[in-house]
């Protein structure tokens, strides 16, 4: 049978006529609006009546003229370079249907998140002048605060250059490349006249925002008018003259605690009799792999611990080194809790300090995480592997360790000396552990302890974070402590200083947060752990069980 003859014509050069044709199928229109290419975009024709040749196929749609026209309007503002024939769309996410909230940003919120503006997706924003007031007030200086407010500033004025229509108007959110900011901004450009109880000084500028938020909710009703701070007196304020209020929520990675992921799962009890028949074992050096199939599979993580501890039956210690579709790879732990694996005469006291230990001390794990409450170990261990690591098996070449300078109390004022001597008086635990971890080596004697401590200290920089930002850290055994202070931001800027060859400890007690404005949802170290869930050369565990003392376990229970 002879072969059709080659088409003459261009589907872009197809006359109007063409449009009333059947629709083809959707996959067959994205394989033709892929051979036109950016080079020949298909030509839009309005005289269509009933179809919309956009649409993929399908069934007939009603055409309405007026979104007809903005479209065309949009393709023709575009640059001829950029317009291309677009790809079967995707199936969009549907938006809520309920009416959009006006959302009023406190200046906390702004100076805390100054991408917050693009952070409400449908809803509108409205901006106090009292908040560009406060927000001028806070750009200058070196603090996080101040790059934030002034972060905030520049985007305000790329949204308002960007449009250089009547701001009074409002000002599209999504006009400087943030499409998932559907609403508008706006800004007060009048008085606005409210009813607050005559106790509260008008002078003050909460008070003032408040003004604000109860005049917007009598000239917009029946829309709902939120105010949003992260300031708690703030919200309390509102709630007692009746206000809408919320706290910002978009910076929290987790919204309770206890769904935090732990890196330690217990199996169930009726494991083996579920996964036993298709458990496959087999032995690599002085470990034991599995290959598990089953129902367990899916709520497993690369790098994740798994036990199993039943009465009367064998017990298991094992980490997730893999897993491909229905099927994961068990590889059994070292039992850093006998004698002879001791790691500079440490050895761990429990289940969850020896899965921390295996952590610690894989050259493969560039990113370990430790959370616990006070006394767990975290960085007794922490100094233990990465002495052992840089004096015995030479894999790094020095350990650095820093940590949050945020004070439990008052701040003692300026400290005199380097960098190091001003960082001495941070650093306590650190003397505290070397010193428990100079008492390991029995046999040496005094002049050899000492000797020991001063090739330990030639070993040790102690840094500031303050002068972190730039640096690159080459084979080094980086710790972070009290890392529970830090924000996402500062985080970032603390991993990424990692070179080749490096590994980063970050420990933290989540219950001791001294940063202002951080909560257990919304740390750095929170950020840190629910990232980098899963990737193949990072873990995390938290250390459950304290191990300082009788008294500072049942300390940690009652107070």
């Amino acid at each position: 049978m002879p072969l059709p003859p080659a088409p003459s014509k261009r589907a872009a050069l197809l006359p109007p006529e063409a449009y009333d044709a059947p629709a083809r199928s959707s996959h067959k229109s994205a394989r033709k609006s892929e051979a036109h290419g950016a080079d020949h975009p298909v030509a839009e024709h309005p005289q269509v009546e009933d179809f919309d040749p956009r649409s993929g196929g399908g069934e007939r749609e009603a055409f309405h003229p007026a979104a007809f026209q903005e479209e065309a309007a949009e393709v023709q503002e575009r640059p001829a370079a950029k317009r291309r024939p677009a790809p079967e769309p995707a199936r969009k996410k549907a938006r809520p249907s309920g009416p959009s909230k006006l959302f009023v940003l406190d200046t906390n919120v702004l100076m805390h998140d100054p991408m917050c503006l693009f952070r409400f997706e449908e809803h509108d924003i409205f901006l106090p002048m009292i908040v560009l007031e406060e927000l001028d007030g806070h750009k200058r200086g070196t603090t996080e605060v101040a790059r934030n407010a002034r972060q905030a500033s520049r985007s305000l004025d790329a949204l308002a250059g960007a449009q250089g229509a009547d701001i009074s108007a409002g000002l599209k959110l999504n006009s400087t490349g943030h499409p998932e900011a559907g609403g508008n901004l706006f800004f007060q450009t009048q008085a606005l006249a409210n009813h607050l109880p005559i106790s509260l000084p008008q002078g003050k500028a909460d008070n003032q925002i408040l003004g604000v938020v109860q005049a917007l909710g009598e000239m917009h009703k029946p829309r709902e008018v939120v105010l949003v701070s992260k300031d708690i007196n703030m919200r309390v304020k509102a709630r007692a003259l009746g206000l809408a209020t919320e706290d910002y929520r978009n910076d929290k990675t987790l919204d309770d605690l206890e769904l935090m992921y732990s890196g330690a799962l217990a199996l169930p009890a009726d494991f083996w009799a579920k996964h036993g028949k298709t458990v496959e074992s087999w032995q690599s050096g002085q470990s034991t792999f599995y290959r598990v199939t089953g129902p367990i599979v899916p709520s497993l993580h690369i790098n994740q611990f798994v036990y199993f501890e039943a009465p009367g039956e064998p017990s298991l210690y094992a980490r997730v080194t893999e897993i491909r579709g229905k099927t994961a790879v068990l590889k059994t732990l070292k039992d850093y809790g006998h004698l002879k694996n001791a790691v500079w005469g440490v050895t761990t006291r429990n289940r969850e300090q020896n899965f921390a230990m295996n952590l610690l001390m894989d050259p493969e794990v560039d990113f370990v995480t430790l959370t616990g409450t006070a006394g767990t170990g975290k960085t007794l261990m922490a100094l233990a592997a990465g002495l052992t690591q840089v004096l015995d098996e030479r894999r790094y070449t020095e350990i650095i360790m820093t940590r949050a300078t945020v004070s439990v109390g008052e701040d003692i004022g300026f400290l005199p000396g380097t960098e190091e001597e001003k960082m001495g008086p941070w650093m306590g635990a650190l003397d505290d552990n070397l010193e428990v971890l100079a008492k390991t080596d029995t046999g040496a004697g005094e002049w050899g302890r000492a000797a020991t401590n001063e090739l330990i200290r030639s070993r040790i920089k102690i840094k500031s974070m303050n002068f972190m930002r730039g640096r690159t850290f080459l084979n080094k055994y980086v710790i972070l402590d009290e890392a529970q202070n830090l924000t996402p931001k500062q985080m970032k800027t603390l991993i990424t200083r990692a070179g080749p060859g490096t590994k980063i400890i970050c420990m933290g007690n989540l219950a001791q947060i001294d940063t202002p404005y951080l909560t257990e949802g919304s740390s750095g170290l929170t950020f840190a752990v629910d990232k980098f869930k899963g990737w193949p050369h990072s873990g995390h565990i938290t250390l459950a069980r304290g191990e300082r003392s009788r008294l500072a376990d049942f300390a940690s229970e009652v107070l």
